[in-house]
């Protein structure tokens, strides 16, 4: 692998954690938050601090022949520590013992990078060693040791990752079990990674000559595996996210029929606040229940409530579920108090009825559904027509 087969992925990861930063800001508290940033931010650095170039630029900044070495250990250890974290706070659970098990796996592996950078000082390597260092010092007294305890704190953390994400995706669906799918798929490749290194290592300390596991075919793997897992982080959460999103503009698009219907019978009474044309859909499926409700209020003193219970009847007898059915009645109710409402242009009747009970008398109602049946159903259709037909003296 080149440099740009580590800075390209790199950036990808950047580029994701640039649409986390705002969120960050505002509630940087959240330990799920900070979680899946600090994630984006290691996955990103080991990418980038792994590139031959950044190795060769390191190792001459610093001027330490193979200082990168436990560089790129210590920051890979700890973008193993944080999968684990951010799979304990995704996870849930009541916060102290979050909290507790969190602080575990940092303290676990915190030691860990002390360990690496002590065994670094202790140990000799001073021939620069751009993309096998492992299996070049797999002998060295100290750097033997480094290399090890890496890949042992590497591949822990992958059949972790492994098994706890496995038996999750049992449990759960959707977005979450299709995150945890490819998590467990990335830490697949994870573990292949540590398995080629490992092997081109014993390899070496067995007289055999195994290099091109840990130069060839471990680099592609750790790339693949980095990847998926921090996919497999950020697709539910992206993912639950857009579907919110989906089925809010859903809604306000069925809410509509009915929105219309009685902005058009009775525009002065249902006035709309002028929201932002940026706003938030959730926003403007509340302000069209809102225009909603108003409307149906207005309308309370023309409601015929035996209309609704002969309406809900024939939606049952036509197979409806009593739901669907009780949505079907209320829209026929509306229907007929629209053109009611029309025949009254003077507003006698509200005037000196008493306000329909809607709320407290028939329940909440389900407002999408309303809608569609106003525009589907054939037993508001009906009622429409007998309606019409009673308003022209035709029997």
């Amino acid at each position: 692998m080149e440099g740009p087969d580590y800075y390209i992925p790199a950036a990808a990861l950047g580029f994701a954690l640039a649409f986390k930063i705002p969120g960050m800001r505002r509630d940087w508290r959240d330990p799920l938050l900070r979680s899946v940033c600090a994630l984006l931010v290691l996955g990103a650095s080991t990418f980038f601090f792994a590139a031959p170039p950044t190795i060769a630029a390191v190792n001459r900044i610093t001027g330490v022949p193979n200082f990168s070495a436990p560089l790129v250990y210590c920051i890979l250890t700890a973008f193993s520590a944080s999968c684990l974290v951010l799979l304990v706070n995704w996870r849930g659970g009541p916060p102290a013992e979050t909290r507790r098990i969190s602080r575990r796996w940092i303290g676990a592996y915190s030691v860990v990078v002390v360990a690496l950078l002590v065994l670094f000082m202790l140990g000799e390597a001073p021939v620069e060693r751009l993309r096998d260092l492992d299996t070049h010092y797999a002998t060295t007294p100290y750097i033997r040791e480094m290399i090890v305890l890496y890949l042992v704190a590497h591949s822990v953390a992958a059949v972790g990752m492994t098994a706890l994400c496995w038996r999750w995706s049992l449990k759960v669906s959707s977005w979450l079990r299709g995150g945890l799918v490819i998590i467990v798929i990335g830490s697949l490749f994870n573990l292949a990674y540590g398995v080629s290194k490992f092997s081109a290592v014993f390899a070496r300390w067995a007289g055999l000559d195994w290099d091109a596991l840990s130069t060839l075919a471990a680099p592609p793997l750790a790339s693949v595996g980095a990847l998926l897992s921090a996919v497999g982080f950020i697709l539910p959460l992206i993912g639950q996210r857009m579907s919110d999103t989906w089925h809010a503009w859903a809604s306000y698009r069925r809410l509509g029929t009915l929105w219309r219907e009685l902005r058009t019978a009775s525009p002065q009474a249902t006035p709309s606040v002028r929201i932002s044309l940026f706003s938030p859909v959730e926003l403007r499926v509340t302000q069209r229940e809102s225009d909603i409700h108003d409307g149906i209020l207005q309308l309370g003193p023309y409601f015929d409530r035996e209309l609704r219970a002969r309406s809900y009847d024939r939606a049952v007898a036509a197979g409806a579920a009593p739901r669907q059915a009780q949505a079907v009645a209320d829209a026929a109710m509306v229907a007929d108090a629209l053109r009611a409402r029309a025949a009254d242009p003077e507003g006698q009747i509200m005037k000196s009825a008493e306000l329909y009970p809607s709320a407290t008398a028939e329940g909440p109602r389900d407002l999408v559904r309303m809608s569609l049946a106003l525009r589907h159903s054939p037993v508001v259709e009906a009622a429409r027509t007998r309606a019409a037909r009673s308003e022209s003296g035709t029997p």
